[in-house]
C-alpha cells in the first residue's frame, strides 16, 4: 500500500499539472468559463427551491426565515454534489484511459486522484458561490464552520473510495456503469436533502441510519444551516468507515490493476 503513495508523491507534479489542465481545456472555448461550475447545482437547487419550499417552507424546524428552505437545500447539494461527481467520474475512468494505461509508465493510482483533484476545486468553488449567497440573503455561517473541511475530506474519501472499487470492478462487469445512475437518484431521494428528517414517520426515520450519506450530509446541514456542531458520534463513526472503505479500494485497485491492462 505504501508503495502507491509513494508513487503518487513522486509524480504529484504530473497530477497537479493534469488537473491543470482539465481546467483549461475545460475553460478554453468557454465564455463563462468557472461559472459553469456553479451554475448547474445552484440552477438544481432554484429548481427544487421553487417547486417545493411553498410545500415544506412551512415545515422547516429550526430556520427563521423565509429563505429557510434555499438555505436547507443548498446544504445538502453542497456535499451530494462532491459526492456524486467523484462517483460518476471514476465509473469509466480506467476504460476511458485504457490506451494510455497500456502505453504509459505511470503510477495508475494518479487517475483518481486527478479525478478527486478536479472535484475538490469545483467544489470549493460551489462553497465559495454558496457563501456570497447565504451572504446576500443574511445567512452567515458561524463559528462551527471549522467543521467544514473535515466533512469535505470525509466526503472526498467516501467517494473517493466507492469510485476506486466501481471503477475497477466495472472494467470487469460493465453494467456497473449503468446500475450507478439508477442507485444514486434513489439515493438522492432516500438522503435528506429536500426534506428534514424529522417529518418522516420513526419507522422510515429508521431505515435513514443504513444511508451512509445520512449522518454526512446531516452535518452540513448543522454546520451551514443551524450553526451547531455536528454529531461527533457519527462522524468518529463515519471517519472509521471512510478509512476502512479507502483501504479496501486500495487493496482492490492493487489487485485489479494488472488485470484491467489485459481486459482493456
Amino acid at each position: 500500500m505504501s508503495g502507491l503513495f509513494t508513487s503518487a508523491w513522486r509524480f504529484r507534479s504530473y497530477i497537479a499539472g493534469a488537473i491543470a489542465n482539465v481546467f483549461l481545456a475545460r475553460f478554453s472555448r468557454s465564455r463563462l468559463g468557472a461559472a459553469w461550475i456553479i451554475l448547474n447545482p445552484l440552477a438544481m437547487v432554484a429548481i427544487y427551491a421553487l417547486v417545493l419550499s411553498s410545500v415544506l417552507a412551512a415545515r422547516m424546524q429550526g430556520i427563521d426565515t423565509p429563505f429557510a428552505y434555499a438555505i436547507y437545500l443548498t446544504a445538502g447539494i453542497a456535499a451530494w454534489a462532491l459526492f456524486t461527481d467523484i462517483l460518476t467520474r471514476s465509473l469509466t475512468l480506467f476504460i476511458d484511459n485504457g490506451n494510455l494505461l497500456k502505453k504509459v509508465v505511470f503510477p495508475r493510482i494518479s487517475l483518481p486522484l486527478i479525478v478527486a483533484g478536479v472535484a475538490l476545486i469545483d467544489n470549493l468553488l460551489l462553497l465559495v458561490a454558496i457563501f456570497l449567497i447565504f451572504g446576500l440573503i443574511g445567512h452567515w455561517p458561524g463559528a462551527q464552520i471549522i467543521w467544514l473541511p473535515p466533512l469535505v475530506l470525509l466526503t472526498l474519501g467516501m467517494a473517493l473510495a466507492l469510485g476506486i472499487i466501481l471503477g475497477c470492478l466495472n472494467v470487469f462487469v460493465r453494467d456497473i456503469a449503468q446500475v450507478v445512475p439508477i442507485a444514486l437518484q434513489f439515493g438522492f431521494w432516500l438522503t435528506p436533502i429536500v426534506y428534514q428528517a424529522e417529518i418522516l414517520p420513526p419507522q422510515l426515520r429508521v431505515l435513514l441510519s443504513y444511508n451512509p450519506l445520512f449522518p454526512l450530509v446531516t452535518a452540513y446541514q448543522d454546520v451551514l444551516v443551524f450553526d451547531r456542531v455536528p454529531r461527533l458520534d457519527l462522524i468518529v463513526i463515519l471517519a472509521l468507515a471512510v478509512a476502512a472503505l479507502l483501504g479496501l479500494a486500495l487493496f482492490t485497485f492493487r489487485r485489479a490493476s494488472s488485470e484491467m491492462v489485459d481486459v482493456l
